[in-house]
């Protein structure tokens, strides 16, 4: 079960990851069109983009707001309350992240069934069926293979990397 003890927890590991306000012009995610020079910069706060929310005002998005969505708009997405609490945390980390749709998938890959980004009986059976710590071990070297492929990896990737470190640490303290 998931409380909100531990989704404020996750909020400050998240948060962490993806900092403060930025407008860096080089991030498709901090442009209201998610392309580059398109539309306008209203920048990222708390990994919540002007790509994903085009009209909202970035800049001034609270802690408490960023709280709304996650739970809104990733958690209650990617279904969390279906998983073990250490692989729903790592989930919400990756669909904030990357979207929650590729989060999916890559537990999908991660687990050996069919990615097609839905958790149906398949997916829930093989989850059922694996230690908790190697989901999570292989749910992160999906996203690690995932990661590097990204044409913007020689920009951002040092981040992503740090960011898939902390979340071993943070798999070795939830499992």
């Amino acid at each position: 079960m998931i409380t909100i003890t531990m989704v404020e927890k996750w909020l400050d590991r998240i948060i962490g990851h993806e900092g403060g306000f930025t407008d860096d012009p080089a991030d498709r995610g901090n442009w209201t069109s998610g392309i580059i020079g398109k539309g306008k910069l209203k920048g990222t706060k708390y990994g919540i983009s002007a790509m994903s929310y085009p009209e909202m005002d970035i800049q001034k998005l609270t802690r408490r707001d960023a709280a709304i969505i996650y739970k809104r708009d990733y958690l209650d997405r990617i279904g969390a309350q279906n998983f073990r609490p250490a692989i729903a945390f790592q989930l919400l980390d990756a669909a904030v992240n990357s979207g929650v749709r590729r989060a999916l998938l890559l537990l999908q890959q991660a687990i050996g069934v069919s990615p097609d980004g839905i958790i149906g009986p398949v997916t829930r059976a093989r989850l059922i069926a694996m230690d908790e710590a190697d989901v999570i071990m292989r749910f992160l070297a999906e996203r690690l293979d995932f990661i590097v492929q990204i044409k913007t990896y020689p920009i951002y990737g040092k981040g992503w990397t740090a960011r898939i470190a902390d979340n071993l640490r943070y798999a070795a303290d939830d499992t």
